[in-house]
């Protein structure tokens, strides 16, 4: 969704065009960029078993459900590189976040990258100082070196490749009552096995010209008529 201060708003365009900046770098294996999201998804549980379609007659499923709680879906991407890991936790903290960016840097396809460039969403909870909350020092260290952290402008998450993956990634999957955490990750990694081995990548159009252009009442020094 489209999200867009009506007025204009500096801290917004200075985030927006760092963002547009890197994606428009070509593809370089020793400095990838990621783009990392998140979205929680609620456990359903049926109170009876749906009926399939038949001749006829279409999936009949029942209106009442169980509530099983909530899990957290993350989603990594490399846009340029076809690729996407997919893990499902049962929360969504700062340590989380630590614990799945670790996981990403340690990729055995990032083994050579000498920095990676995240881009993520504008939360508290994506910051370098997550690392230190998860890890020694030492290891908070070692991360923080292998990484480049670009977020997104408030309200400007639209602007996250990973944000249209989780929407593709729902669409094709997860768009249903599905009762427990588990399920919810074997479907993920069957997805993005699947993605991956066609290596879908993002082909990204809008730029920083684009930007000044459509979106030039966010720009404090351009003048709108």
């Amino acid at each position: 969704m489209w999200c867009i201060p009506p007025q204009q708003d500096a801290a917004f365009v200075a985030h927006m065009e760092q963002v547009l900046e890197v994606y428009k770098r070509p593809y370089d294996a020793k400095h990838p960029v990621v783009c990392m999201d998140e979205q929680p998804k609620q456990l359903i549980a049926e109170t009876r078993k749906p009926v399939p379609a038949a001749p006829g007659h279409p999936a009949r499923v029942d209106y009442e459900y169980v509530r099983e709680g909530v899990c957290n879906v993350w989603m990594f991407v490399e846009p340029l590189g076809g690729w996407r890991d997919v893990p499902v936790t049962d929360t969504r903290t700062a340590v989380d976040w630590a614990h799945q960016v670790r996981r990403m840097v340690d990729q055995p396809r990032f083994a050579q990258a000498e920095r990676i460039s995240l881009v993520s969403d504008n939360l508290n909870t994506h910051t370098l100082a997550a690392l230190y909350q998860a890890f020694d020092p030492a290891e908070a260290l070692r991360l923080a070196q292998k990484l480049e952290l670009v977020h997104t402008p408030k309200h400007g998450s639209w602007l996250n490749v990973a944000e249209s993956e989780l929407s593709v990634l729902t669409r094709q999957c997860l768009e249903r009552r599905i009762p427990d955490r588990a399920i919810v990750a074997q479907e993920a990694a069957a997805w993005s096995k699947k993605r991956n081995a066609k290596q879908v990548g993002v082909d990204w159009h809008f730029t920083t010209d684009d930007a000044r252009i459509k979106l030039k009442n966010l720009y404090p020094q351009i003048k709108t008529s």
